[in-house]
């Protein structure tokens, strides 16, 4: 579904993505995984057309997207949520919801998606005239979920979606993916929390410095010696 092919991208004269090559098939949960400052916001800012590349290639179903703006690539269906939720919160949890079905397509059916947002994450339903910066930590997260959802993408981008929240909330929000991924939706999920990650991953790859330095799948990275010790404490 998607494949990058030696992609760099670049912050002024700091490299930020060395040669990446990856690829996502249909129906998967990939996860990328590493450190603070490692590059993988980067990563997904470079696929959803935020950042451009200064080199290489990245296809979305056989097509090249990386000279596209981000609102094209949105529309051959990749939604991103990004870290730290960007949520609109003087604006209710259906108007947040209504956002994120802007284009045309979508809002063509908006009552056919918000029902299915609603059944995902019954909490907005329950929510849904409500200020979304109101709303508590995890609640966010899950608004910040279902508008990805309401542009009705085939791969959903999910940027550190646990980030902040209480075990409990991140347990959650790590079951919520899975139903996602379980109902049709390809995700490429960009996590620091790498036990979680990698759990529920298909296949996974590990980011250090720009640079992909492992991958493989879910199960077997969870048992890498190097990622044992460097990301799990564990000796």
């Amino acid at each position: 579904m998607l494949e990058l092919r030696d992609v760099d991208a670049s912050y002024g004269d700091i490299k930020a993505l060395r040669r990446i090559s990856l690829s996502v098939r249909e129906g998967e949960i990939v996860s990328i995984v590493g450190a603070n400052a490692a590059g993988k916001s980067t990563l997904l800012r470079v696929i959803s057309g935020l950042m451009k590349p200064s080199n290489g290639e990245i296809s979305f179903r056989g097509e090249r997207i990386d000279s596209m703006p981000a609102h094209g690539i949105v529309r051959k269906g990749i939604a991103h949520v990004p870290e730290g939720r960007r949520l609109f919160p003087y604006m209710s949890v259906l108007e947040n919801l209504q956002l994120g079905a802007y284009a045309p397509e979508c809002r063509k059916l908006f009552d056919e998606s918000v029902k299915a947002v609603f059944e995902v994450l019954p909490v907005l339903k329950e929510r849904k005239g409500q200020l979304a910066g109101s709303l508590s930590g995890g609640e966010q997260q899950m608004l910040a979920i279902g508008r990805g959802l309401m542009a009705r993408p085939r791969l959903l981008m999910l940027d550190e979606p646990s980030l902040g929240l209480a075990p409990l909330m991140v347990r959650r929000v790590f079951e919520v993916i899975d139903q996602i991924r379980s109902q049709g939706t390809t995700i490429l999920l960009v996590e620091q929390n790498v036990h979680h990650a990698l759990k529920i991953a298909s296949r996974g790859y590990v980011l250090e410095n720009g640079s992909i330095v492992l991958e493989g799948s879910g199960n077997d990275l969870l048992e890498n010696p190097h990622l044992k010790k460097a990301y799990l404490g564990m000796v």
